[in-house]
């Protein structure tokens, strides 16, 4: 019997999609990081469990990657009793940034909005940069310049790695 699927478009090869976060108010989320990153809303969806959202970047048409965010209804979470504890302090969603100057400014924006975690700060090489926000459910992301990770994928992986950045 053939299989059924829902979606004609898929992946040549195992992909790396996305990221989910379960939030309390999925307005104020995706308006976080509109505000706060380069994603943009993608897609909404809600079911009887609750309402969720894609967020993700309009130039990754080739490759996607999205930060799916849920919020469930009253009595209505699939994985109760389980809690659902933000990222972090360690745990982290990163964005590389072209400039320390963008980062600065995410910083003071953070600061002025009263989410600013850590930083703006230099950190060893492989780090970088940084500054480390929480978005309006606890989430740390950071936002980086200088990580070195599209150069080291360059030199292990080679030019396709430069394309699929550019």
């Amino acid at each position: 019997m053939p299989e059924q699927c829902e979606h004609s478009l898929r992946p040549r090869k195992a992909s790396w999609t996305h990221i989910a976060l379960r939030v309390k108010d999925i307005d104020a989320t995706i308006d976080w990081y509109e505000r706060f990153t380069h994603l943009k809303l993608l897609n909404r969806g809600e079911d009887a469990n609750g309402r969720n959202a894609w967020l993700g970047d309009s130039s990754q048409v080739d490759s996607p990657f999205v930060l799916v965010v849920g919020q469930f209804y009253e009595g209505k979470d699939p994985f109760a009793p389980a809690q659902h504890p933000p990222l972090g302090p360690f745990a982290h969603m990163g964005i590389e940034l072209p400039s320390k100057q963008m980062v600065d400014e995410v910083a003071a924006r953070a600061k002025a909005e009263g989410c600013l975690a850590l930083g703006p700060v230099q950190m060893p090489k492989q780090i970088g940069y940084v500054c480390f926000v929480k978005d309006p459910d606890g989430n740390t992301v950071e936002f980086s310049y200088d990580q070195g990770v599209y150069e080291k994928v360059r030199e292990v992986w080679g030019a396709g790695a430069k394309e699929a950045a550019e």
